[in-house]
C-alpha cells in the first residue's frame, strides 16, 4: 500500500542521492552497505535485548539503502544486475531483522512470541517469492495488505517502542504481522489463481501460447532498476 507514494518519495531522494553521487559511490555499494548495516544492528543489538538501539541503528541503514535508487537514475547506472541486488538484499535484511528479534525474545524467555517472529520471517519470505514468481509466469501480482514497507515499519516501530519500555506493543504487532503476512500470501494466491483461471477458460491453445511464451521469457516482467 504505501507503494503509492514512492513517486512522491523518488522526488524527494533524487536532489539527495545527486550529492551522494558526486561522492562516487556506486548505487550496488550504497546496496551492500545498507544490507550489511541492517543486518549488523539486527543480529548483533536485538539479540543483546537492545531493542531501541538496535531499531535505532536499522533505521539509519535502511535510510542510507534508500539511496541506491536514486543514485542508479542521476548517474545511469540502472541496471537489471542492480535491480536484483537490490531484491535479494532486502530479503537478507528483513530475514537478519526478525532472525534477531527471534532470538532475543528467545532469549528473554519468550518462546511463544519467539515462534511468532520466525513466522513472521518465513511469511515474509513467502510474500516476497509469491509475488516473484508471479512476475516470471507472466503474471501480474501486485496486491496484498502487508508488503515490505508496511512489514518493516510496524516491525521496527514496535520494536523501538519496547525497548522503550512500552508494554505488549511488540507482541500486538508481531501477532498482527504474522495474520497480515498470512492474509497477504492468501491474496496472492488469489490473484494469481484468478488469472489462470481466466486463461484456462481462454482455451487450452491460448494457454499453451501464453505457457511457451513465459518458458521463452517472453512474458517475464523486466525488473525496476531499485524497487
Amino acid at each position: 500500500m504505501l507503494n503509492k507514494i514512492r513517486p512522491a518519495l523518488g522526488r524527494v531522494l533524487t536532489p539527495i542521492g545527486r550529492a551522494v553521487a558526486r561522492t562516487g559511490v556506486s548505487p550496488n555499494a550504497i546496496t551492500v552497505i545498507g544490507t550489511v548495516g541492517v543486518a549488523a544492528g539486527a543480529l548483533v543489538l536485538f539479540p543483546r535485548g537492545e531493542f531501541f538501539w538496535g531499531t535505532v541503528v536499522i533505521t539509519a541503514f535502511v535510510l542510507f539503502d534508500m539511496l541506491d535508487g536514486a543514485v542508479a537514475r542521476v548517474t545511469g547506472k540502472i541496471s537489471k544486475f542492480g535491480a536484483f541486488l537490490d531484491s535479494t538484499m532486502d530479503r537478507v535484511a528483513d530475514a537478519a531483522i526478525f532472525a534477531g528479534l527471534m532470538i532475543g525474545l528467545y532469549r528473554d524467555g519468550q518462546d511463544v512470541l519467539a515462534g511468532v517472529a520466525l513466522y513472521c520471517l518465513v511469511s515474509g519470505v513467502v510474500v516476497s517469492y509469491a509475488k516473484a514468481r508471479a512476475e516470471g509466469l507472466g503474471y501480474t501480482c501486485n496486491v496484498g495488505i502487508a508488503e515490505r514497507a508496511e512489514r518493516l515499519i510496524v516491525a521496527l516501530v514496535a520494536a523501538g517502542l519496547d525497548g522503550l519500555g512500552v508494554p505488549f506493543i511488540l507482541t500486538i504487532a508481531l501477532w498482527a504481522l504474522a495474520a497480515l503476512s498470512t492474509i497477504t500470501v492468501g491474496q496472492r494466491f488469489a490473484t494469481v489463481y484468478a488469472q489462470a483461471k481466466e486463461g484456462a477458460a481462454a482455451g487450452p491453445g491460448a494457454e499453451r501460447e501464453s505457457g511457451a511464451k513465459r518458458e521463452n521469457g517472453a512474458e517475464e516482467k523486466t525488473p525496476e532498476p531499485r524497487p
